[in-house]
């Protein structure tokens, strides 16, 4: 299965883990815009995470809009950040909904907050997607 990783640009260096392991379970793993499997936090964080610039000469979002049609499914590394558990950025909750339009499959890695927590849970959750409990064997 082709899966593209997304998730806060805090983990890219567990997206690089990730991708291992899938790769490692037979999957053709895509990472998205900017991100090499080689890169640390500190590294990313200086060329795009908060760079309007560079995404904007890069076409970034549209670039990672492409990259979702081009996959049979997402997984959304939702780890804690800012005090959350479940974290979901905006950009990713965008490129959920164009997963979930174009009917692709769409995994979390955890549990998102509940709806009184987090104002686009109701979205999230009407997406249907499989929650993995940090058990990447359970794409199928």
């Amino acid at each position: 299965m082709r899966i593209l990783i997304l998730g806060s640009m805090k983990f890219v260096n567990d997206m690089g883990k990730v991708r291992k392991e899938l790769g490692k379970l037979g999957h053709k793993v895509i990472l998205p815009v900017g991100i090499k499997p080689h890169l640390k936090n500190s590294d990313f964080v200086e060329n795009l995470d908060g760079n309007m610039a560079y995404c904007i000469k890069n076409d970034v979002m549209r670039r990672n809009f492409r990259l979702v049609a081009k996959s049979d499914a997402i997984l959304v590394l939702n780890y804690k950040r800012n005090n959350m558990d479940g974290y979901i950025g905006i950009s990713v909750l965008l490129e959920m909904g164009i997963a979930h339009y174009l009917k692709k499959k769409i995994f979390l890695m955890q549990k998102t907050p509940d709806y009184n927590k987090v104002r686009w849970a109701h979205e999230v959750a009407i997406m249907e997607p499989k929650v993995l409990d940090g058990d990447l064997a359970k794409i199928q």
